[in-house]
């Protein structure tokens, strides 16, 4: 019963822990994108933690099953971190082409009188 309970709620916390990844790369104002993905790294690492207990969690079968146990890079929240992961990555790995090539093209138009 009490595994039952701690499976929705660790899949929420692992959900909950990619938010601040998010934010920390793409939505700090003011930031260097080095410093951007110095933090969001450490955050990735926080996340990547909660997200594999949550997968153990899920890949633990309850006594009364007998199949059996699940792989853990199958497992819901594993695979959640890792779409979120690399999703993330190639979002990153864009904005930062773009802000490197495409902004200051931008800028520099903008400004004319």
């Amino acid at each position: 019963m009490l595994l039952e309970l701690a499976r929705p709620l660790s899949f929420f916390l692992a959900m909950l822990s990619l938010f601040p990844v998010m934010m920390s790369a793409f939505f700090v104002p003011g930031a260097r994108w080095e410093e951007r993905l110095a933090m969001a790294l450490l955050r990735v690492a926080f996340s990547g933690c909660i997200c594999l207990a949550s997968g153990l969690l899920y890949a633990w079968n309850s006594p009364a099953a007998p199949e059996p146990p699940e792989p853990l890079l199958s497992t819901l929240p594993v695979r959640l971190f890792l779409w979120a992961l690399l999703s993330m990555a190639i979002l990153f790995a864009l904005s930062w082409f773009l802000d490197t090539y495409y902004v200051p093209l931008a800028r520099r138009d903008c400004c004319r009188f």
